[in-house]
């Protein structure tokens, strides 16, 4: 149960695609971090053997302060020999998963452009969220959602089940050019000056 200030985000960090380090392929040991504040944070563990296309379907839990939080961060780091480094991060925005129509504890599948530490591309990371305890959802996995919540996303992911299979897939088609957008066309809202989309993860085609 969260105080009037603040609001505990369950997140399922699902996979990443196409993670590079100095251009090359990540080999292993990448893994997701979660931040709200420097203070809070959440992270997966290392898939060992998922190299840049890794799988994590890991749930990570924390607490976002209300109402000044504008965004939480979604870092992808890999681990490399003594310490770890930063392959890439993206802002997600607050009012992509809490507010609008949908209840708070709505399902949301996103799927966001990662930037590296120099602000060039680096991979997609894709994951869904939602607010525990949120009002008006009517059940854990935000299975009660109304008629008016489904249109406005654009997927039936109420159910609390991700709408595609979980399996690696090979490198996205999709592209999107500013930083914090999401990566993949499906039911548009805007965002400050872009066009973005919640609610369809990328998955590009098998490898070969």
């Amino acid at each position: 149960m969260h105080s009037a200030g603040t609001r505990t985000l369950e997140f399922t960090i699902l996979s990443a695609e196409d993670l590079r380090i100095d251009g090359r392929p990540v080999k292993k040991n990448a893994f997701a971090v979660v931040r709200t504040d420097p203070s809070n944070s959440g992270s997966t563990r290392a898939d060992l053997d998922g190299g840049s296309y890794p799988l994590w379907n890991e749930k990570v839990v924390v607490e976002m302060s209300m109402p000044m939080q504008k965004s939480v961060t979604v870092e992808v780091q890999c681990r490399v020999g003594s310490g770890n480094r930063v392959v890439g991060s993206v802002a997600v925005p607050v009012s992509e998963f809490l507010g609008g129509l949908t209840p708070e504890d709505y399902l949301h599948f996103l799927s966001y452009r990662l930037r590296d530490p120099r602000g060039v591309r680096n991979g997609i990371v894709n994951f869904s969220v939602r607010v525990i305890g949120g009002g008006g959802g009517g059940g854990s996995g935000g299975g009660n959602c109304s008629a008016a919540a489904r249109k406005k996303v654009g997927v039936e992911s109420c159910g609390g089940s991700s709408p595609y299979s979980a399996s690696r897939g090979g490198p996205s088609s999709s592209s999107s050019s500013s930083w914090g957008v999401p990566a993949v066309g499906g039911s548009r809202s805007n965002y400050g000056d872009a066009s973005v989309v919640t609610g369809v993860p990328v998955w590009g085609s098998s490898r070969g």
